[in-house]
């Protein structure tokens, strides 16, 4: 897949559409030494923190995507067609751990233009980002309590992670058309 670099005054999208409804992946770790992993997320930030733009990603405590953004400084988020849905429906259902989920939804992880964490082929859209914090969700902090019960019955709270977008690259449909 042909991606341009997008500047951020140029970046065009409906991020509620694109994690709600069509779904990210969220990589991390090192593409060059082999050692990352991926997962499907569907939550998450954009926006402007910190003087900086910046990206908002949440991993539950039991996923094996945490260890490498734990680890490594980066991480990516991309977006893909439509045509890609299973694939990425693969990727939310299976661990790294058990299985190599790129070879058996048939995704290509490549390197990433500016970070570390590995960007994939296939993906219209690639978000590099550069961690700048971190911190677990705390359940005494949630005002409506209702949500501890309805996405929290376990109470494995999301750690949140926030990460400079350092590069965009995509294809036309996400770039502003001024």
């Amino acid at each position: 897949m042909k991606r341009n670099n997008i500047a951020l005054d140029d970046f065009n999208t409906n991020i509620f559409k694109v994690l709600n409804k069509e779904w990210m992946l969220l990589s991390g770790g090192d593409y060059s030494s082999k050692k990352y992993n991926f997962m499907t997320i569907s939550w998450g930030f954009m926006g402007t923190m910190w003087f900086k733009p910046v990206i908002m990603v949440g991993l539950r405590p039991q996923r094996h995507t945490l260890e490498f953004i734990e680890k490594y400084d980066t991480f990516t988020i991309s977006a893909f067609s439509e045509d890609h849905k299973a694939a990425l429906a693969f990727c939310g259902a299976h661990s790294g751990r058990d299985c190599d989920k790129a070879a058996e939804c048939g995704l290509t992880p490549t390197a990433a233009k500016k970070v570390d964490a590995p960007a994939f082929k296939e993906a219209e859209l690639v978000i590099e980002c550069r961690k700048l914090y971190h911190d677990q969700l705390k359940a005494k902090n949630f005002n409506d309590k209702s949500i501890l019960s309805e996405c929290y019955p376990n109470r494995d709270l999301h750690i949140m992670f926030t990460g400079e977008v350092v590069n965009i690259a995509g294809i036309k449909k996400y770039i502003n058309a001024e």
